[in-house]
């Protein structure tokens, strides 16, 4: 089980989630954040910091915002030479700027 930032964020990339990961697994793409699912450790902090109800516990979370949470870690990205992976700390990349295809066409 890992947590999932849906359309919610979309626009409105508050941080608090990512001021509350002990681990440090929320990164920051262009519109929105997403959780890394395999550095997540589910404690749940994220969701609960949340102010727009963006994050829900994988199993509760709309299936394409699922996959797009993984998608973000696992393919290339535009601009990018290989997928972002498991870099082990958003702090270590910083902002990576771009979105996976979903996300950067939500309306």
């Amino acid at each position: 089980m890992t947590y999932v930032i849906g359309d919610g964020c979309i626009d409105h990339m508050d941080r608090s989630c990512m001021e509350e990961c002990p681990v440090d697994a929320i990164y920051e793409g262009a519109r929105k954040l997403y959780i890394n699912p395999t550095e997540c450790i589910d404690c749940g902090n994220c969701e609960v910091a949340c102010p727009h109800g963006a994050i829900a516990v994988d199993r509760k979370a709309a299936p394409e915002w699922k996959a797009d949470n993984r998608a973000f870690f696992e393919v290339v990205l535009p601009g990018r030479d290989a997928p972002l992976g498991n870099p082990g700390g958003a702090a270590r990349t910083g902002v990576i700027g771009v979105d996976t295809d979903l996300a950067a066409n939500h309306r």
